[in-house]
């Protein structure tokens, strides 16, 4: 359970929406099309859902592993300082 809540954390240890609704949207994908690999074709869903979902499912764990490698560095007071003016 802790793995699994380390692979949907951001890097500030907080659950990612992106991560959450990208494994959960590729885990209905595959779902749906397993499922209709054993169905007829008129009940298969349409083509243009199947694009969308999967347009989802890349678009949030694209973002979200592009975040990962791009996020900056936030500065503390405790690293940084601020001067302090002589005081008369």
């Amino acid at each position: 359970m802790k793995k699994i809540l380390e692979i949907i954390s951001d890097e500030n240890n907080r659950l990612s929406s992106k991560r959450v609704v990208g494994i959960m949207c590729s885990i209905f994908l595959c779902i749906t099309l397993y499922a209709n690999s054993f169905s007829e074709a008129h009940i298969a869903p349409s083509n243009i859902l199947v694009e969308t979902v999967g347009a989802v499912t890349f678009g949030c764990l694209g973002l979200s592993s592009f975040d990962k490698y791009t996020k900056r560095k936030h500065k503390t007071s405790e690293e940084n300082p601020t001067p302090q003016t002589p005081t008369e």
